[in-house]
């Protein structure tokens, strides 16, 4: 899976990556999960958030800490 097919940046949420459409950050899925909660009760208190939006936040994050990692240290 692409995420960039699924997240998206935008005035929503004052610019940072989000789910389209689901007022879900790219950030709080990780946060919720590392808070305990299961992949399943995400969609479910967000019912518009789908597995593919879960799994593009993740994908999302790991881009990014790829990118933080092989950045040059100054």
């Amino acid at each position: 899976m692409d995420f960039r097919e699924r997240i998206v940046l935008g005035e929503v949420h004052f610019g940072r990556p989000a789910a389209s459409g689901t007022g879900i950050t790219a950030g709080d899925v990780p946060s919720y999960l590392a808070g305990g909660m299961s992949g399943n009760e995400i969609a479910a208190d967000f019912l518009q958030v789908t597995r593919q939006d879960i799994h593009a936040c993740f994908a999302f994050a790991a881009e990014r800490e790829r990118r933080l990692a092989s950045a040059p240290s100054t």
